[in-house]
């Protein structure tokens, strides 16, 4: 087996064991879920896990509350270190300013809690099926 196949860019890596290297999941059992489930989409299409990953590729990748739209730009089977594993891709900038839009508004509404400490009495179950019927 060829020892530098991490720089050979005609190499094949199938996408969970690329999202794995590039350390968006921390196992590559969890990249396989993501991407059978439907979250990782692939060119603006969901794919399966052992689809070839190329350069150039974009995908939509989940990240916590958002999702980051990314730009492949290098390949690697290996787990890499943070920064170097950092190199095999690139977020646009839209994704960026989205994501970032996104975190101040969590922070603003980060007292408003969508499940409410306890259930609503009747009076209040009366008010939400009137609010609801409007």
């Amino acid at each position: 087996m060829n020892q530098s196949n991490s720089n050979n860019t005609t190499q094949n890596v199938r996408l969970d064991k690329w999202l794995w290297a590039a350390r968006f999941f921390k196992t590559r059992a969890i990249a396989r879920d993501m991407v059978q489930s439907g979250k990782v989409h692939y060119n603006g299409q969901r794919a399966k896990p052992s689809r070839n990953v190329e350069l150039g590729a974009r995908l939509k990748v989940p990240s916590g509350f958002d999702s980051r739209d990314i730009e492949v730009l290098g390949l690697s089977d290996k787990r890499l270190s943070a920064p170097l594993a950092q190199e095999l891709y690139a977020e646009t900038a839209e994704s960026v300013t989205k994501r970032e839009e996104n975190q101040a508004a969590r922070k603003l509404n980060a007292f408003h809690s969508p499940k409410p400490d306890n259930r609503p009495d009747k009076k209040q179950r009366r008010q939400i099926i009137k609010f609801k019927q409007q």
